[in-house]
C-alpha cells in the first residue's frame, strides 16, 4: 500500500488529536523549540528584518510564529492543507503578511521578487521530480543575490538511518507521507540545470546554527550557551541565485 497523502494524514490528525492540537503536530515534535532553531538559522544566513521570506510547506506556523516579531518586509507561507494555512495565519498575526494554500508544485508569486525562499522538511516529503520542480519555481521567484534554503535527509547522517527504517514498516504507509532522501550528487545536477549556485551544505549533525539564547527540548536536548552551536536535524542546503 502507498503512503497516505499529506492531506490524509492532516485529517487523520484532527481525528486522533482534535483540530488546534492536531496543527502543531502535523510538522512533528516541538513544535516552538524548532521554531526557534529555524528562526536563528535564517538570520544567521543573512535574513534581514526587510527582507522578502517565501516559506514553502508552513504548515501550521511554526517558522512564521517566530519570525513575526522580527521580519518586517513581506512574507508569503504556502502549503498544501487549507486548514495548516489558515492556522498559520492566525498563529502569526500579521495581517500584512500572504498565506495561501496551493494545489501543486508552484509558487505564487511573480519573477526575481524574493530575497529568501524556503523550504523546511518539505523535500522530505517529496518524490525528486517534484522537488526539482519546485527549486526550478525558487529560482524563477528569487531576486538576483536571493536565497534558496531546503532541508533534506541522506544516508551519509547515520541518525536518518532512522526515518529510513520507520518507512520500511508496511503499516506505517496506512498512517503516515512518504519519506524521501536526497544524495548530494543529486543536488549536484540540479545545480547544474538552474541559474543557482551552492552557497553551502551542512550534515543534519553538524552543529552550525548559532543561538542567541538556550533553546529547551521539553523531552530531549538542550541548546545550552547564546554561543553555542546546534545542529538543525536535518540536513541543509543554501543556494544563491545567479
Amino acid at each position: 500500500m502507498p503512503p497516505v497523502s499529506y492531506p490524509e494524514f492532516i485529517e487523520r490528525l484532527k481525528r486522533e488529536n482534535g483540530h488546534d492540537r492536531a496543527m502543531e503536530a502535523a510538522i512533528g515534535r516541538h513544535f516552538d523549540p524548532v521554531g526557534e532553531i529555524l528562526r536563528a538559522f535564517l538570520i544567521q544566513s543573512g535574513l534581514a528584518p526587510q527582507h522578502y521570506l517565501v516559506d514553502v510547506g508552513c504548515g501550521a506556523g511554526r517558522l512564521a510564529k517566530h519570525l513575526s516579531s522580527y521580519l518586517t518586509g513581506s512574507y508569503l507561507g504556502t502549503d498544501v492543507v487549507p486548514d495548516l494555512v489558515d492556522y498559520a495565519r492566525r498563529l502569526a498575526a500579521r495581517p500584512d503578511w500572504r498565506f495561501e494554500a496551493v494545489v501543486d508544485t508552484v509558487i505564487p508569486e511573480a519573477d526575481a521578487r524574493a530575497d529568501f525562499i524556503c523550504f523546511f522538511s518539505v523535500f522530505t516529503h517529496l518524490a525528486l521530480t517534484d522537488s526539482f520542480r519546485y527549486l526550478k519555481e525558487a529560482a524563477r521567484v528569487a531576486r538576483p543575490g536571493g536565497r534558496i534554503v531546503f532541508t533534506f535527509l541522506e544516508f551519509a547522517v547515520a541518525r536518518h538511518w532512522a526515518f529510513f527504517d520507520t518507512a520500511l514498516d508496511p503499516a506505517r504507509a496506512e498512517t503516515q507521507p512518504a519519506i524521501e532522501f536526497v544524495s548530494r550528487d543529486a543536488i549536484d545536477a540540479w545545480v547544474a540545470h538552474l541559474p543557482v549556485s551552492i552557497q553551502a551544505i551542512h550534515a543534519g549533525d553538524e552543529a552550525h546554527v548559532e543561538l542567541p539564547h538556550p533553546v529547551e527540548f521539553p523531552d530531549g536536548p538542550r541548546f545550552e550557551l547564546m554561543a553555542t552551536l546546534g545542529p538543525l536535524g536535518q540536513s541543509v542546503c543554501i543556494l544563491r541565485r545567479k
